[in-house]
C-alpha cells in the first residue's frame, strides 16, 4: 500500500517535472486582475516550480499584443468570449472556453453629484443635467467601454427616448474615455469624476458604492438577450481601417490558450485550475458569476485532451 502511495506521488511529481523554473504568461481582462491574483497565489502554493506572471490590459488591446504585435502568451482571458473568435479564431487560437458572466453598474463616491437622487430606473435624466461627470473606457480596447454605450443604447430603447444616447454622448467628452475601466478607479476616488461605468465584481471588490442599473440594460439576463441585441456599437477590425459591428448580448467571458503558446502543459492545467471547483469558488469570492457549465466555441477537434476529459467529469 506504501509502495502503491508512492509511485502515485511520484508520478504526479514528474508530470510537472517538466515545467519547473517555467514562468506561465497570461493576457487577460483588467476586471480579472483581483481574482486571477488569488488563483495565482493558490496555483503557485500547490505547483512551487511554478511562476504565474499576470498582464492586465483591455481585453481588445490583450489579443491585438498576439495578432498585431505578435507577442506570446500562454492563456488569454477576455472579459468578452467574441473578441476571442473575431480576433484570434481561426489564425491565433482553434478553441475558446466561455466560463463566466458578470453585469454592468454605475460606481459613485461620496461626493458624487445628486448620487442621493440616482437609481437604476432614472439615473439617465441626471447625467445629462450641467456638471456631472461621468467616464468610461474605450471601445476599441476594452469591452466594458463598448458595453457601457450599449447600456446607454439600451437606456434609451427602454424610456422610448431616441435622442438620449446623443445626450449622453455628448455630456462625455473625449477625454473622460480612458484606456480600460480599471484605470478610472483611481480617477473617481479622486473626485475628478462622479460617476463611472463598471462591471459589478470590479465595484464589489474595491468596495466601492454602485447603482444597480435596470436589468433591460445591465447586460446580466440571457432572457433578454433578445432585447440586448438591439444594441449595436462599431469597433475597431483586424485590420485599419476596418471595422466590426459588435450587438448587445449577455456579459459572458472567454479565455483560450494562443496556438503558439510556449508553455501549453502548463497552461492546460491552470485553465484546469480556473474551471476547477477551486477557481470557481474563487470568482464567486470575488463578486464573479462562474458559468454551472463551461461552454466550447470553436475548432474542438484540437481542444486539449487533458481538459476535455476533465470537462466530461464535471
Amino acid at each position: 500500500m506504501k509502495r502503491l502511495t508512492f509511485i502515485s506521488m511520484l508520478l504526479f511529481v514528474l508530470s510537472f517535472s517538466n515545467l519547473a523554473g517555467e514562468n506561465l504568461v497570461i493576457f487577460h481582462a483588467g476586471s480579472l486582475t483581483v481574482p486571477l491574483k488569488k488563483m495565482k497565489i493558490a496555483f503557485e502554493k500547490e505547483h512551487p516550480e511554478v511562476n504565474i506572471q499576470l498582464e492586465a490590459s483591455g481585453s481588445r488591446l490583450a489579443a491585438r499584443k498576439i495578432a498585431d504585435l505578435h507577442r506570446k502568451a500562454d492563456i488569454v482571458a477576455s472579459a468578452d468570449y467574441r473578441v476571442i473568435n473575431n480576433l484570434l479564431i481561426p489564425k491565433y487560437a482553434s478553441w475558446n472556453i466561455l466560463f463566466a458572466t458578470n453585469a454592468m453598474v454605475i460606481a459613485y463616491n461620496d461626493k458624487s453629484k445628486y448620487a442621493d437622487s440616482l437609481n437604476g430606473n432614472n439615473w439617465s435624466r441626471f447625467f445629462i443635467e450641467k456638471g456631472v461627470r461621468y467616464a468610461h473606457a474605450d471601445p476599441n480596447i476594452d469591452p466594458c467601454g463598448y458595453r457601457t454605450l450599449m447600456v446607454w443604447q439600451l437606456e434609451g430603447k427602454r424610456l422610448e427616448n431616441p435622442a438620449l444616447y446623443d445626450s449622453l454622448n455628448a455630456h462625455c467628452p473625449r477625454e473622460n474615455v480612458r484606456p480600460k475601466s480599471v484605470e478610472l478607479l483611481a480617477l473617481l476616488e479622486s473626485g475628478e469624476f462622479d460617476y463611472i461605468f463598471e462591471y459589478e465584481s470590479v465595484a464589489k471588490q474595491h468596495n466601492l458604492r454602485y447603482i444597480t442599473l435596470n436589468d433591460s440594460v445591465n447586460l446580466s439576463r440571457n432572457s433578454l438577450s433578445d432585447f440586448y441585441s438591439k444594441a449595436i456599437v462599431n469597433v475597431s477590425g483586424k485590420k485599419p481601417g476596418e471595422y466590426i459591428a459588435i450587438k448587445g448580448a449577455p456579459i459572458v467571458y472567454g479565455i483560450t490558450i494562443p496556438n503558439n503558446a510556449p508553455h501549453e502543459k502548463l497552461a492546460e492545467a491552470f485553465l484546469k485550475f480556473i474551471i476547477s471547483s477551486k477557481g470557481k469558488a474563487i470568482l464567486s469570492s470575488c463578486g464573479q458569476t462562474p458559468l454551472r457549465q463551461v461552454k466550447i466555441e470553436g475548432d474542438t477537434s484540437y481542444f486539449p485532451n487533458a481538459l476535455k476529459s476533465y470537462l466530461l467529469k464535471q
